[in-house]
């Protein structure tokens, strides 16, 4: 896991939920630069699943494999639920979905940095 990698995740995620908060003060639904960012941010995470999923076959393993798995999973179904839910909620409370979708990342993102960190000490 590169703390890059979740430094760059981290600033989509929060970047994605200011825009949400943007779209929900200003009573809009979502529009193309919300799905665009979700994607950006969802591409960021499968590099990341990517990188993990290597580095375990690589023989390095987390000490609490069944978490870090299931963070790894979640974490990558996030951004594709908001952006769905999102899309289907007819009212300005859209950009709220948004919002939250991209902490729940953020927080996520480095949890799992802790996690695998975790083998480290």
């Amino acid at each position: 896991m590169s703390l890059v990698l979740v430094a760059a995740i981290t600033v989509v995620a929060v970047l994605l939920a200011l825009l949400g908060g943007a779209a929900m003060l200003a009573r809009r639904r979502i529009g193309l630069v919300h799905v665009g960012g979700a994607v950006l941010l969802e591409v960021l995470l499968l590099v990341q699943a990517g990188a993990a999923v290597v580095a375990m076959v690589g023989g390095e393993r987390p000490v609490e494999t069944a978490t870090f798995l299931g963070y790894l999973v979640g974490v990558l179904l996030v951004p594709v639920a908001g952006v769905l839910w999102a899309r289907t909620e007819p009212t300005r409370w859209a950009g709220g979905v948004i919002v939250v979708a991209g902490i729940v990342v953020a927080v996520m993102a480095w949890r799992l940095l802790q996690l695998w960190e975790a083998t480290r000490a």
